[in-house]
């Protein structure tokens, strides 16, 4: 199952879960009209991916985006709006996948965490990132304002 995370009809995140599967084939998950494309494929042995090169091309990053993979353990991502207004939040597993594609987000690991991180680079802490506060605990929240694919 992939779960499309919105916030008044924009696209937060993506969360691609463990039961996700596909018999065979491509598929990528995110929009072709977003800055980072994230898929999966599942092929029978012997399959062929012809050899490829990548042709050099210019492309303009507007934000960064950002691909989760939780290897152990459970983290908690809390979204907010560009204006740091905490929504809600949702809770990553082992196995499961975190797209996230725009507004804020804060974590909580649960549980002792190993997870992979996947975005656009070279980044620089100083000049890619504004912190801020988080949302207290009394007042987190995991309603459902997303849609399931």
């Amino acid at each position: 199952m992939i779960e499309n995370i919105k916030y008044k009809k924009k696209l937060l995140a993506m969360i691609v879960r463990k039961s996700f599967k596909k018999k065979k084939g491509v598929t990528f998950f995110t929009p072709d009209n977003l800055n980072l494309q994230c898929g999966y494929m599942n092929h029978k042995k012997n399959y062929l991916i012809k050899p490829h090169q990548h042709l050099l091309r210019k492309n303009k990053i507007f934000y960064t985006s950002e691909v989760l993979y939780i290897i152990k353990g459970k983290l908690r991502v809390d979204f907010y709006q560009n204006k740091k207004n905490y929504l809600f939040s949702r809770i990553i597993n082992k196995n499961e996948i975190l797209i996230l594609i725009s507004g804020s987000h804060g974590f909580k690991t649960l549980s002792n965490l190993e997870m992979l991180e996947i975005k656009q680079g070279p980044f620089n802490e100083k000049s890619d990132k504004i912190k801020f506060n988080s949302v207290a605990e009394k007042n987190i929240n995991f309603r459902k304002l997303y849609s399931k694919f």
